[in-house]
């Protein structure tokens, strides 16, 4: 197995892709400290992953307060005993035309996607820098961290700013053994969407969008979010991989 015996951190695993994760990673045999601010579904996901007979330690973290995140790395080390692998997988998202948007809005969406990327990234290297050792990040862009559309605009601003951080972080690290990575999916099918598809309409438009016809579902962003957090992309860092369905491919013609 892929993961067995590591120490794996994970945020946003009360639900969606880091819920996803998180299950898919303990199967792979590794020893999970995975964090959310949403306590009962966090311990629901905790549940879920030991009645497979996998290990989870639940932590309650908001990822933008940095005492917090600091503390949530010290606890994860604590119970796993060894650090490798440290995957962002909280987000948020808002819908708004940008007259419309609120301040305050703006600044959540840029808070959670963008610092509660950062922080955890900072601590979870500093850490791994202190004791000498190796590891790998993974963060979550978007397609829309790549190119954009109307009524995102902080969440179209706040993905592009993790394309970036992925990429700087990956520079200033890779000498000290650490790799960053990040993958920039579709629309995928979670929690967060499932609105969408309750609309016909809608629904097909979404479908529309993908050069493959249809939107995606979480285990195939996990996938690839697993490969780059393994040993199979040891040559790997700095990389936003895409897993799209081909929406950003182009524009059809008819």
């Amino acid at each position: 197995m892929r993961f067995q015996n590591q120490g794996v951190l994970v945020t946003g695993a009360a639900s969606g892709i880091g819920r996803q994760l998180a299950i898919a990673l303990a199967e792979e045999g590794a020893r999970l400290a995975i964090a959310d601010i949403d306590k009962a579904a966090l311990e629901a996901t905790a549940a879920d992953i030991r009645k497979r007979d996998g290990e989870a330690h639940p932590f309650v973290l908001d990822v933008v307060k940095p005492d917090a995140v600091r503390d949530f790395i010290a606890g994860a080390e604590a119970v796993l005993e060894r650090l490798d692998v440290l995957a962002n997988c909280a987000g948020v998202r808002e819908i708004s035309p940008l007259l419309d948007l609120s301040f305050e809005d703006w600044q959540r969406t840029m808070s959670i996607n963008v610092t509660g990327s950062f922080l955890p990234s900072q601590a979870f290297a500093r850490r791994l820098i202190a004791l000498g050792k190796t590891g790998r990040i993974v963060n979550i862009a978007s397609t829309l961290g790549l190119v954009a559309t109307p009524e995102r605009v902080a969440y179209v601003t706040s993905k592009h700013a993790v394309v970036g951080l992925t990429k700087a972080l990956a520079m200033e690290l890779a000498p000290r053994g650490i790799r960053v990575n990040a993958v920039a999916p579709g629309v995928i099918r979670t929690p967060m969407t499932e609105r969408y598809f309750q609309d016909a309409d809608v629904a097909r438009k979404i479908q529309e969008l993908h050069a493959m016809g249809r939107s995606g579902e979480t285990h195939e962003v996990t996938n690839a979010m697993m490969f780059l957090a393994s040993e199979e992309s040891s040559f790997t860092t700095g990389a936003v991989l895409t897993v799209d369905g081909g929406w950003t491919l182009g524009k059809k013609m008819t």
